[in-house]
């Protein structure tokens, strides 16, 4: 095999059991390694260039849009084999439950806007910059759990009018949301908490979250309307005309900052019993709007609520390295069937690197995905230059090893 044949992405894509050929396994494997390899620009043809065993870039992209295969398929084994892996490292800890945490949020895949003939593309509004931009749009769930931090699902969101012009049925976000945590089967040693922020915090999201059994811990809209002494009040109103300072109790999150917190119980809009935390960040004032936190688990203190809310920052990390590290916004692919096929392989990519930053890690030296990526890449370079030395050992042709490795003297 060649040096770009990374074995340990060999035997995943092995242990995933996918009914593939193996024509379309090596795709996949030359796909992972070359993402993983690339620097800089991350778009097909660079991806490409840095997997030696294609002759034509028209190789990978058929394989993408051309090439038989089922993108749903590889999903459920890929997130079949993610959940064993999870059930295999709580393995020996007892008969206490193990805690999981199911993330929700949206992301976009921006792109210029000359770009006309990709499919799917639309302009999507967002929230954070205040503005639409011509875009794909996803809605997606991350797990975390015993030490793992997944990338799991993702569901394509387009806008109303898009699936009108285009025959479509329309999904809201919240709809995708529901969809995927319906989707999300849980054992019955596992304590689920859904983590959402407050666009999708809705009484459909959380029917369907009470059904599976599953708890909630969402940050909450202050225009949304609570009971306090059977009064209905909306909650800004009532942190700015009624809550005093000896209200609140100060409290410390894991040493990120001091925050002053009002707890409150009862009905929050049409939604019955919930906890709800109004916080103030290192210094409370009536005439600033609070960040708001609705639990449903009601056995949770102050502190814990606030420690696992923060828990819901793993998605916004996995988006930048999805972007920065993996180029998961830069193709340049028109089709968008070979576009979503293109998001599995990455959330496969990603998967991988996780679970070789946990192998590789240790209680001193913690690892980042970072630090997966830039030791493959060493690795690499290593294996190249073994590769190069037993070439010329045998007194190869330079010209040969060059065009072995598919680089020009």
């Amino acid at each position: 095999m060649m040096v770009t044949f990374y074995s340990s992405i060999v035997k995943l894509i092995l242990m995933l059991n996918l009914s593939f050929s193996r024509p379309q396994i090596n795709h996949i494997v030359h796909m992972m390694h070359g993402i993983i390899l690339c620097e800089g620009r991350k778009n097909i043809s660079q991806i490409r260039n840095k997997t030696t065993q294609y002759r034509d870039l028209s190789c990978m992209t058929r394989f993408l849009k051309e090439s038989p295969w089922n993108v749903n398929h590889l999903q459920k084994r890929r997130m079949q084999f993610l959940m064993k892996t999870i059930q295999k490292s709580r393995q020996g800890k007892g008969d206490t439950r193990s805690i999981v945490f199911l993330i929700v949020d949206d992301t976009k895949c921006i792109k210029d806007k000359s770009t006309k003939h990709i499919e799917g593309l639309d302009f999507h509004f967002s929230h954070e910059d205040g503005k639409s931009s011509w875009s794909h749009s996803l809605v997606t769930t991350h797990v975390v759990s015993e030490g793992y931090s997944f990338a799991w699902d993702f569901r394509p969101y387009f806008r109303e009018e898009y699936c009108s012009k285009h025959g479509m049925e329309f999904k809201s976000k919240n709809d995708l949301a529901v969809e995927m945590i319906q989707e999300y089967s849980s054992s019955r040693d596992e304590v689920v908490y859904v983590l959402v922020d407050s666009w999708y915090t809705s009484k459909q999201l959380m029917d369907v979250c009470n059904a599976k059994g599953f708890h909630i811990v969402a940050a909450v809209k202050a225009n949304r309307t609570i009971c306090p002494a059977g009064i209905r009040i909306k909650i800004s109103e009532f942190a700015s005309n009624y809550i005093q300072k000896s209200d609140l109790r100060s409290v410390t999150v894991e040493n990120q900052g001091l925050y002053w917190v009002y707890q409150y119980e009862g009905p929050l809009a049409e939604i019955e019993n919930v906890k709800v935390l109004l916080s103030w960040e290192n210094e409370f004032s009536s005439s600033k709007t609070p960040f708001c936190i609705l639990c449903t688990d009601h056995s949770l203190d102050l502190v814990t609520i606030l420690r696992y809310y923060q828990v819901r920052w793993n998605v916004e990390t996995g988006y930048r390295f999805f972007k920065e590290m993996l180029g998961f916004d830069q193709y340049q692919l028109l089709s968008y069937k070979a576009i979503q096929r293109f998001w599995a392989i990455q959330f496969l990519t990603y998967n991988f690197l996780e679970i070789q930053r946990k192998e590789w890690s240790s209680e001193r030296f913690p690892l980042t995905l970072g630090d997966v990526v830039r030791r493959i890449r060493n690795d690499y370079i290593g294996q190249m230059v073994i590769y190069i030395y037993e070439q010329a050992l045998v007194q190869k042709p330079i010209v040969d090893i060059l065009k072995a490795l598919k680089l020009t003297a």
